[in-house]
């Protein structure tokens, strides 16, 4: 058996059965995606559009539900509207109407998650509960016909700082369960907790991830001169 097979049948078996797991194939080959997936992996998550267009097209054949869980800029939304099954990095009005535009192009329903600011970092991308529940509250939002939120994302601080991490991942349940019962009483499409990554993915699982992202424990580590 090879590595990555080894390495993602050891790590589902530490899953529970309800915490879907993103294989996080970013700078990793497409060959490399079929060995995973030959394990009946199907969720793979890309961090860029252009690398994410490349290895859709390259695995045309095989039923891969591609995730876009980077930064997405509304220019390239066009790109992959035509097949991406989630996109976790919705942080403002203006990419949601874009995307519900290239959704109709397609003549599709597109999902998505709303990213929140959660760690201490300012590097990182997302939107705090106001700014969150202005976007749900606006006339321009309910106007919106093909994009469907489905819950939501974030990304804990990169540290060793267990408590901390713990605390930021449940700010971000705490936000879902408050976007759920402002926004999404009425709604079963309504409960994705994207959160926990390689580094943090079992602390995410006990304060409510129902979604990790992890590359490393499955792939190794990554050439990212790619």
């Amino acid at each position: 058996m090879s590595k990555i097979k080894d390495n993602i049948i050891s790590f589902k078996n530490k899953l529970p059965e309800a915490v879907k797991l993103v294989a996080v194939s970013k700078t990793h080959t497409a060959e490399m995606i079929k060995e995973a997936y030959s394990t009946g992996q199907r969720i793979f998550g890309e961090n860029k559009v252009q690398e994410m267009i490349a290895k859709h097209d390259e695995l045309k054949d095989f039923d891969i539900s591609w995730h876009l869980i980077g930064h997405l800029q509304r220019n390239k939304v066009k790109y992959i509207a035509e097949f991406v099954d989630l996109i976790h990095s919705v942080d403002s009005l203006k990419l949601l109407k874009e995307i519900n535009k290239q959704a109709i192009n397609n003549s599709r329903t597109i999902n998505c998650l709303l990213q929140f600011h959660i760690a201490s970092e300012d590097t990182k991308f997302g939107l705090n509960f106001e700014e969150a529940a202005d976007i749900l509250q606006s006339e321009e939002y309910k106007k919106l016909t093909n994009v469907k939120i489905v819950g939501v994302m974030g990304m804990a601080s990169f540290t060793e700082d267990e408590v901390q991490v713990r605390s930021e991942f449940s700010s971000l349940r705490n936000i879902y369960n408050k976007l759920k019962n402002d926004f999404f009483s009425g709604s079963n499409n309504f409960r994705e907790i994207s959160m926990g990554m390689s580094n943090d993915w079992e602390i995410a699982i006990d304060t409510g991830s129902t979604m990790i992202r992890v590359g490393s424990i499955i792939f190794g580590y990554r050439n990212c001169n790619l």
